[in-house]
């Protein structure tokens, strides 16, 4: 599937936001070139869990896919050089440095334009590029906190809390993606390049578009969290995750009537529809000690019978049985570059009907460092030249 064919798009990136999304578009059948130092980008050498399969972090795992690589010295006068002729048959370049970076490299937008009058130069901060807070490191932690998203996630009788996986990262990455598809899709049609930015402050702010645009025109929020095991402050009740004998049952939105049905509860018969948010704590402590009184596996015919939107809270493990996951065919195994059994999550996308395959495991720090060069006139004793004075490296 090669529905970006024909677009060359250099990648410097690193951490999770930019990989990522150049992982997107690599997945849609870009020729996306990873531009990483000679040590390699943070994602190879850092790991979540500090975990590692056959040298590889998982973070390079989760990132990495359909990428070629390019092992390259941004402070030697020769690797600038490779990589400016690179830029002159590039469509898109991409970097998440912080402000400024690029530009002390010789790269900045304005220098790669002159170059390449139609490229599209993207780029991802933490907070902007100009600004109070633009030299702010812009970690997914760090950002949850500011934007408001751990205040606003949690129980309101405890702490605030953050989510647990790093959504802030991955949301900026299909903004990220998105703005760059955006970007070639107008060049097709007036043939400009543009300077493209995200930055991880609004992608924070943008997870939370619905409630945030409800309190910003004066809806009631006497807490910042939801009450009563309520999932979230704006909600009803009993919305929420709530325990049973031996899980946790999440209950979406429900009225009161069909509640009763499902749960056998006379209780909740003397509640009406509008009750659902003006008496919201009480009817979820009714239908949170009810919940407690049966198996997970014994609630699941009723809820269904009863047409209650509810779901089983599930782990990781519950994953790989899913049988819709299954259907799906979301988990995809390969022999990574080392030459280990891996598991990775597939594109989250179809086109018609079909996902897109895994032209290329995650790549050895270099691996295709001989080959990009060759493309853009490099012979085999310059590629050497370069080696040996370490102004490019080449997978060992």
């Amino acid at each position: 599937m090669n529905l970006l064919d024909g677009v060359k798009i250099l990648s410097f990136n690193h951490y999770l936001a930019g990989p990522l999304a150049a992982q997107t578009l690599a997945d849609l059948g870009a020729d996306v070139i990873a531009v990483e130092p000679i040590e390699g980008a943070f994602q190879r050498n850092w790991a979540v869990a500090n975990h590692f399969v056959a040298g590889d972090s998982v973070n390079h795992l989760a990132t990495g896919r359909n990428k070629r690589s390019l092992a390259v010295d941004l402070k030697h006068p020769d690797g600038i050089a490779a990589v400016k002729k690179l830029v002159a048959t590039a469509d898109v370049v991409m970097e998440n440095f912080r402000p400024g970076t690029m530009a002390k490299l010789g790269l900045s937008y304005d220098t790669l334009k002159a170059i390449n009058p139609g490229l599209i130069y993207a780029v991802a901060t933490g907070f902007g590029s100009e600004g109070p807070y633009r030299d702010r490191p812009g970690q997914d932690l760090l950002l949850q906190a500011m934007s408001g998203l751990a205040m606003r996630t949690g129980r309101a009788d405890g702490e605030p809390t953050a989510v647990g996986a790093v959504i802030v990262d991955q949301h900026a990455a299909s903004l990220y993606a998105m703005s760059i598809l955006a970007a070639l899709f107008a060049r097709t049609r007036t043939g400009k390049g543009q300077l493209v930015e995200v930055n991880l402050y609004q992608a924070a702010l943008d997870l939370q578009v619905e409630p945030l645009t409800a309190w910003l025109n004066g809806a009631p929020s006497p807490t910042s969290r939801g009450p009563a095991g309520i999932a979230a402050w704006f909600s009803p009740g009993p919305y929420g995750v709530h325990a049973t004998a031996d899980g946790h049952m999440a209950i979406s939105m429900a009225a009161p009537k069909a509640l009763a049905v499902a749960l056998d509860n006379e209780e909740l018969k003397q509640f009406e529809e509008g009750d659902s948010f003006s008496k919201r704590e009480e009817i979820t402590r009714i239908v949170a000690a009810r919940l407690k009184q049966k198996s997970t596996a014994d609630w699941l015919p009723a809820l269904e019978s009863a047409r209650v939107w509810h779901a089983p809270v599930q782990d990781y493990r519950d994953l790989e049985s899913d049988p819709q996951l299954k259907h799906l065919g979301v988990f995809k195994s390969a022999e990574s570059a080392g030459g280990a059994p891996i598991r990775m999550v597939a594109h989250p996308a179809r086109y018609d009907g079909r996902t897109p395959e895994v032209r290329l495991v995650p790549q050895r720090l270099g691996a295709q460092t001989r080959e990009v060069l060759g493309e853009i006139g490099y012979g085999a004793a310059e590629i050497d030249a370069m080696v040996a004075g370490k102004a490019v490296g080449v997978a060992r």
